[in-house]
């Protein structure tokens, strides 16, 4: 529920490429510009905002059961879809990074999935993995529903080191070491993502249940999906 005055939650979703994960796991990051109105100047990972048209873009294959099924806690119907869709999108868009399968569209793809038709590509959602939910605390001036998803650089259909065909909504796109990466300004979320993903490094599997950073105008509380009830020991 939002305030008078306040920004409605949109639903938005984040990626998290990992490589290495044997060796030294690094994760794939950009810095926000100054001027951006949410986390300016800050060290992200790619995401954005679900456009009404992801709903309509068709998937080479979609999100494990498993994750469809968290993903579909408290959402509606087909939200796993939208979700999966937008994050592949906000990846392409915001790195050049490709997580897809070759292939024919369909149809014309929507405007802003014409680059990305364009590779020969149809995407693919089966490597995503959904490893953690936060919503932005009340008096942000943007708020957002974000599911963070898990997929490994091997599951790209494009080369990780290049970043040729990126829009300019990141800059400095790197590979970030695991141990390194809290030298980098980043939002508080992203410290608490990062510590779920240097767990889960070396581990293939999905988690067994997802935290879940719920923020409204009571309280804030770290839940667990798949698994009822506050997060315990945390």
């Amino acid at each position: 529920m939002t305030t008078p005055g306040e920004s409605a939650i949109r639903d938005a979703a984040t990626v998290i490429v990992l490589r290495d994960r044997a060796t030294r796991p690094r994760v794939l990051m950009g810095q926000r510009g100054a001027k951006a109105v949410f986390m300016p100047n800050k060290v992200v990972f790619p995401g954005g905002a679900v456009d009404p048209t992801d709903a309509d873009v068709p998937l080479a294959r979609a999100v494990s059961p498993l994750c469809a099924g968290r993903l579909a806690e408290d959402a509606a119907p087909g939200h796993a879809h939208v979700l999966a869709v937008a994050a592949i999108r906000e990846l392409f868009e915001e790195t050049g990074q490709i997580l897809g399968q070759r292939g024919d569209w369909a149809g014309p793809p929507p405007a802003d999935w014409r680059d990305f038709a364009a590779t020969g590509h149809v995407p693919d959602a089966s490597a995503l993995q959904f490893v953690f939910r936060a919503i932005t605390p009340p008096g942000r001036p943007r708020r957002f529903d974000a599911r963070f998803f898990l997929v490994d650089a091997e599951a790209l259909a494009s080369d990780p080191d290049d970043f040729s065909a990126a829009s300019d909504e990141l800059s400095h796109l790197q590979w970030i070491a695991l141990d390194e990466v809290r030298a980098h300004d980043m939002p508080f979320i992203t410290e608490v993502v990062l510590a779920e993903v240097a767990a889960r490094a070396k581990a293939a599997d999905p988690p067994d249940s997802v935290p879940f950073f719920r923020n409204d105008d009571e309280e804030s509380l770290f839940l667990r999906l798949g698994r009822r009830g506050p997060l315990s020991g945390r």
